[in-house]
């Protein structure tokens, strides 16, 4: 009863200052804003926005709008404070090409509770070290040497979870695939012991970041803190066992992100400390895993339902299965060769999006489109906007990988790792993760889908409604 009490408490606090933050920019913001409507007061329309994708149409957000308002920019209330959506592929140049100028990353300060920084920066700054330091491991030159090591993992994924198996729930395996791979690349923790120790706390933080945001025992939000703290000790005690192992020649500067970490020092010749390096990788490991997880799955999904696509990925992963020696790794030559397969990921990363879209927030006062955006709200750009427009992708819902032939969809239209100085430094990590997968899968198995009606739904990154499970065969020898 007294959690139930609290939870009321907290609720009416929260609708105060939501309330004030309100009527406070409604006032300041002046007649010219963009078409649309805010809602009710604090819910505004975030119920509406989050329910379409929960019953697996989260364009219908926007298209209804789009409709009734504007095509290029509209005006709504979400997560509690005032927001305009920007559409189109003008939308998302606007944005990327401004980034820093006139906009800039924005999420909920509760974040900054679950990845709470060593520091004590926000997570936006930390974000924008990170970003400064990630290229270096993951552009696609340093890459190719860990193609073998995913190669080895994905191996061992398939051979543990999912041979000598009638049915598998696709979407648990396919976040277990990505994580054990993270764990591997990232800090080199191979022991499957020590994984699953990681493995469910891990589950639990995902599960807090997506939850209403109070910290009152036995919430989700509350359990992903005390999960977030006890990988960060993991972490720590793995840090602290590589600095070791450094010192004595038992570990290589290069073998993953932790060791490139621990010997980068930044621009005043300053090294990262322990807590600060747990941090990263804690963030690394969710960025790294969630919206490949998603494409996996979605991937299983679409190639189940359509026979003479999975065909053109058999046959393309077969010859290149069929060149290979005894033994013998994949390598970049080989993925350069899955021309095809990566044509049906981002055919089905057009229509199912890991990454829905994002919001930044209006650092100056500007105009877009002809009308105001105030500095402070909050500026919302999806990427069904393009994705599923007839405007950019004729016949939207239909499933054709010869899109991304040749030059590929025109710039700004298709956007799953997002666009400009904020494009996800992960994109080129996630394509040879969703390779190799496929390579494994196709080269094993043929499927179908157990619940042929099964939903993909937004919450918020496009899952299974059911899991997915699949009744597997597996190729004759």
């Amino acid at each position: 009863m007294e959690l139930f009490y609290a939870s009321i408490l907290g609720f009416f606090v929260l609708f105060v200052t939501f309330s004030l933050h309100f009527l406070f920019y409604r006032q300041k913001a002046g007649s010219n804003l963009p078409p649309g409507r805010t809602g009710f007061p604090v819910i505004g329309e975030s119920f509406e926005f989050l329910a379409t994708g929960w019953k697996g149409h989260p364009e219908k957000f926007i298209f209804d709008r789009i409709a009734k308002y504007s095509s290029k920019v509209f005006r709504t209330s979400l997560l509690g404070s005032p927001a305009v959506v920007f559409c189109g592929s003008a939308g998302n140049k606007f944005l990327f090409s401004n980034e820093n100028k006139l906009v800039q990353a924005w999420w909920p300060s509760s974040v900054d509770k679950i990845f709470p920084s060593s520091t004590q920066t926000s997570s936006k700054e930390e974000a924008i070290r990170l970003r400064k330091m990630l290229p270096n491991f993951l552009k696609p030159e340093a890459l190719q040497r860990y193609i073998g090591i995913m190669d080895v993992v994905a191996s061992r994924h398939f051979a543990s979870n999912w041979e000598n198996k009638d049915q598998v729930m696709t979407f648990s395996l396919t976040k277990r695939y990505t994580f054990w791979l993270a764990c591997r690349l990232f800090v080199s923790v191979e022991d499957p012991s020590k994984v699953v120790k990681l493995e469910d706390p891990f589950s639990v933080l995902a599960n807090g970041l997506l939850s209403i945001p109070i910290d009152l025992p036995g919430t989700p939000f509350n359990r992903g803190i005390k999960a977030s703290n006890f990988i960060r000790k993991e972490l720590v005690a793995i840090i602290k066992q590589r600095k070791i192992d450094l010192a004595e020649g038992k570990a290589s500067p290069t073998q993953d992100i932790l060791s490139h970490m621990l010997l980068t020092s930044d621009e005043n010749g300053k090294f990262m400390h322990e807590m600060d390096i747990a941090d990263k990788i804690l963030g690394l490991l969710v960025g790294g895993h969630d919206t490949a997880s998603s494409a996996c799955a979605s991937i299983v999904k679409y190639l189940a339902e359509l026979p003479e696509v999975y065909e053109g990925v058999y046959k393309e992963q077969m010859e290149i299965a069929k060149s290979k020696g005894p033994g013998e790794l994949l390598n970049w030559d080989d993925i350069q060769k899955m021309k095809y397969s990566w044509n049906v990921a981002c055919e089905v990363m057009r229509l199912a999006p890991p990454l829905q879209g994002a919001f930044r927030e209006a650092i100056n006062d500007f105009i877009y489109n002809g009308f105001s955006i105030p500095k402070g709200w909050k500026i919302y750009w999806s990427a069904n906007s393009t994705h599923k427009s007839a405007e950019f992708f004729p016949e939207p819902m239909k499933f054709d990988p010869s899109r991304f032939e040749g030059s590929g969809p025109a710039p700004y239209t298709f956007v799953p790792f997002g666009g400009g100085p904020r494009m996800c430094p992960g994109k080129e990590y996630a394509r040879l993760e969703i390779l190799v997968f496929m390579h494994h899968l196709v080269k094993r198995f043929k499927w179908e889908k157990m619940i042929p009606d099964e939903k993909i739904v937004v919450t918020p990154m496009p899952e299974p409604e059911k899991g997915l499970p699949i009744r597997l065969f597996p190729h004759k020898a």
